[in-house]
């Protein structure tokens, strides 16, 4: 018989992070479009037929790393926790004021931006230095809010947009001109393995 007090393993669910990711992100004020209009910025040079649609697609890509969510759930919850005065000191002054030596915020950021390859730290530098759109409304002192993660966090989910973007790109060049290439993530080969099978089985 088993026993009734044993302590039932921890078991993620996969599905209420992505949703709390997405709903956290929701209740700060940032939206996927607004993420989305960043990449447009980062890549419109570079690919002048960039639709906002795909911008999106590519950000709902990156959302969906669990690494990512990692990041996002626990930067907000610090922003939160130093708005509602909840941290220690000298912790909480130093996220309340987001500190100009306290660069644990872009640490964070970095393992989003890494997740689609170095390539993204160029992309993630131009917009933290900018501060366009998005990332100046967060970085608005007189608002009461506190967002010295998200800002970070915001912009380095554009730079790994961004990356992925340029990354399928490239592979689209290749297969255009016939040369040998394999999909550069599991993710996209699954995706397209699945469409595949939808065209070949009956209606």
């Amino acid at each position: 018989m088993a026993d009734a007090n044993a302590k039932i393993p921890y078991s993620l669910n996969s599905k209420k992070v992505a949703e709390a990711t997405r709903f956290w992100l929701n209740k700060r004020g940032v939206t996927l479009e607004e993420i989305a209009e960043l990449v447009m910025l980062l890549q419109k040079k570079y690919y002048p037929n960039l639709t906002m649609e795909e911008c999106v697609h590519n950000v709902e890509m990156v959302l969906s790393k669990r690494e990512v969510q990692n990041a996002v759930l626990t930067g907000i919850q610090l922003d939160v926790l130093a708005e509602e005065g909840k941290l220690l000191s000298p912790l909480q002054d130093m996220i309340e004021n987001d500190e100009s030596l306290y660069g644990v915020d872009e640490i964070l950021a970095f393992s989003i931006v890494n997740v689609y390859g170095s390539i993204g730290f160029t992309n993630y530098g131009y917009v933290d230095k900018l501060k366009p759109g998005v990332l100046e409304r967060l970085n608005d002192k007189t608002t009461g809010q506190i967002h010295t993660y998200l800002d970070d966090i915001v912009g380095a989910v554009a730079a790994a947009a961004s990356s992925r973007i340029a990354h399928r790109k490239q592979a689209d060049r290749e297969q255009e001109l016939g040369l040998p290439h394999a999909p550069e993530d599991l993710e996209e080969a699954s995706r397209k393995a699945a469409l595949e099978k939808e065209k070949t089985q009956p209606e």
